[in-house]
């Protein structure tokens, strides 16, 4: 299997080449449910140790159905097919350029949620126009065991997110562990309660924000993914969902820029324009750096070939 690794703001991304499972045609939203209940070996194996680390996540390049995109992509995670993931979008657009397969300027990318465009600005800096983001609930009171009640807004940016403003914990590294252990407890008790979109989607990611004590920072953020590891990015699809409800909110204009810092210290940058339907169209802009090109290797006589199971 041949795949190209990058981070984006500390957070890894793996592009996979070739040597992934056919799954067939259809739309993106199709060929992703395939992927979600037909081959979730596969994607376990790529993204668990000892091939794969904590935080990883992967981006299968496949047809798009809409011909104006570049490629379409699908991204996953140890535990789940996504619907869009910002900071894999920024990777994805940096190892195309390194691939010679994009230059400068704007391109099309088809994802299960939709498409979305990226703005190479130069070898490492990227622009993602994320689709529509929207808050669906504002004021939603969980009672979380352990916690007590926890307030927060639910909002989509491409996955589902419940974000909790001001953190009740202090969003620094020394505090990463309190901050999981938290925010997996939400996650449960939003699934347990029934709360998440409007379909009934389930709450995906978990977002605690807080101010930042750097006065050129908005804001900082520790975000739970669906594999219960942290963000090392300030989460692209989080922060869309959080642009969406700054704009409800009426704290932030559009065309504003405002810098999102992420638990670790890394940055993106944020703005955002009104939506067609009444949400808003995020832009993202951030820095990825390809780390490695590689072959990976599925001997059958490997113990953990399928990847370490705890």
């Amino acid at each position: 299997m041949h795949v190209i690794d990058s981070h984006t703001g500390g957070e890894p991304t793996r592009v996979i080449l070739e040597g992934a499972p056919d799954l067939g045609t259809g739309s993106l939203a199709e060929r992703a449910r395939r992927l979600a209940t037909e081959h979730e070996g596969f994607y376990r194996s790529v993204m668990l140790e000892p091939r794969g680390q904590p935080a990883m996540v992967g981006a299968l390049l496949v047809e798009p159905a809409d011909p104006t995109c570049v490629t379409g992509v699908i991204y996953f995670d140890v535990d789940a097919v996504l619907g869009m993931c910002g900071h894999g979008t920024i990777g994805l657009a940096v190892t195309l350029a390194h691939m010679g397969r994009i230059g400068l300027g704007h391109h099309r990318i088809e994802t299960p949620a939709g498409v979305v465009t990226v703005e190479l600005i130069d070898t490492n800096t990227v622009t993602v126009t994320n689709i529509e983001s929207r808050r669906v609930h504002q004021g939603v009171s969980l009672e979380v065991p352990g916690y007590g009640s926890v307030t927060g807004d639910v909002a989509y940016g491409g996955n589902w997110f419940f974000i909790i403003d001001p953190s009740p914990i202090p969003v620094v590294p020394s505090n990463i562990r309190k901050l999981t252990e938290l925010t997996i407890a939400v996650r449960e008790a939003s699934i347990a309660q029934g709360v998440g979109g409007e379909n009934g989607e389930p709450i995906d990611h978990v977002i605690l924000q807080e101010d930042a004590p750097d006065p050129a920072v908005h804001s900082r953020n520790f975000v739970l993914c669906p594999d219960d590891n942290y963000d090392r990015s300030p989460c692209g699809t989080g922060s869309s969902a959080r642009l969406a409800c700054l704009a409800a909110d009426g704290r932030l204009d559009p065309g504003q820029e405002i810098v999102q810092q992420s638990v670790i210290g890394s940055s993106y940058r944020l703005s955002y324009q009104p939506g067609s339907t009444g949400g808003v169209i995020p832009s993202i802009t951030g820095q990825a750096f390809v780390m490695a090109e590689a072959s990976l290797l599925f001997h059958e006589g490997d113990p953990f070939q399928a990847g370490i199971e705890v």
